[in-house]
């Protein structure tokens, strides 16, 4: 009676052995998957960041070459720092202006995006905005 019941414990063992090992790499799985996601996530949230510090770059260039644009017919402006950097043009014909800014990331995803403004000054003074263009 001995010798059957410890011959049944042997077979039981190795059933357990084997689920642990299988619960084991289904766990390992899970993990792995797991890490994937978020890899994928963070990815995704370095494009975005790029592509807002970008488009951010790329107004300040244009708000910089802007700066003096009713006493000045053109100007240039650049500037960078450890987000990127900008550049922006002024040029005017008349009463008419186009305001170009481009701004480049720094970092883990480099984006460049640009915007270009036109529009016409008014009396001397007052600015007004006919169209924004923007493009990544």
């Amino acid at each position: 009676m001995k010798f059957s019941f410890r011959a049944r414990t042997t077979d039981q063992r190795g059933y357990v052995l084997i689920t642990a090992i299988a619960l084991a790499v289904l766990y390992f799985g899970l993990m792995e998957l797991m890490l994937i996601d978020s890899s994928r996530a963070l990815r995704e949230a370095q494009r975005f960041r790029a592509r807002v510090v970008a488009s951010s770059l790329a107004e300040s260039a244009a708000e910089l070459a802007a700066a003096q644009m009713v006493s000045r017919p053109s100007a240039n402006a650049s500037a960078s720092d450890e987000q990127g950097s900008m550049t922006g043009t002024l040029t005017t014909s008349g009463s008419q202006f186009e305001l170009n800014g481009q701004g480049v990331t720094a970092g883990v995803v480099p984006v460049t995006a640009t915007v270009r403004v036109q529009g016409h000054i008014v009396d001397g003074t007052h600015v007004a905005i006919d169209y924004t263009f923007h493009s990544q």
